[in-house]
């Protein structure tokens, strides 16, 4: 549960945000955090893809389909919806698969 809940959701958060902190920071011309940032984002995806890599694996040992056992956590959780845009290339690359990320961005509530 934890895996699921700190790295898929509350890491997986963080890969969504960076772009647009990237963004204001970049208006303003500090370039020093903008490259401080794409460095967090970049550990940021190693993070979660561990997690995501872990949550499958335990699942696989426990016979539990991964996507919809995420799924229930994710409502038994953090019920409601899911807060977007999300970062999608991040978010493949941290594990997430195409279908999961069209079931998070069905539940957003900023859309």
């Amino acid at each position: 549960r934890q895996m699921c809940i700190r790295d898929r959701v509350m890491e997986a958060r963080g890969l969504d945000v960076t772009p647009g902190m990237m963004k204001r920071f970049e208006k303003i011309g500090d370039k020093a955090t903008v490259d401080v940032l794409e460095i967090i984002l970049r550990d940021e995806v190693g993070h979660v893809e561990a997690g995501s890599r872990w949550f499958r694996y335990l699942c696989e040992q426990r016979g539990l389909d991964p996507e919809n056992t995420y799924f229930r956590l994710l409502r038994e959780h953090f019920p409601g919806s899911v807060r977007c845009p999300l970062h999608k290339a991040a978010r493949l690359e941290a594990g997430f698969s195409a279908a999961e990320i069209g079931r998070l961005e069905a539940m957003c509530k900023d859309q």
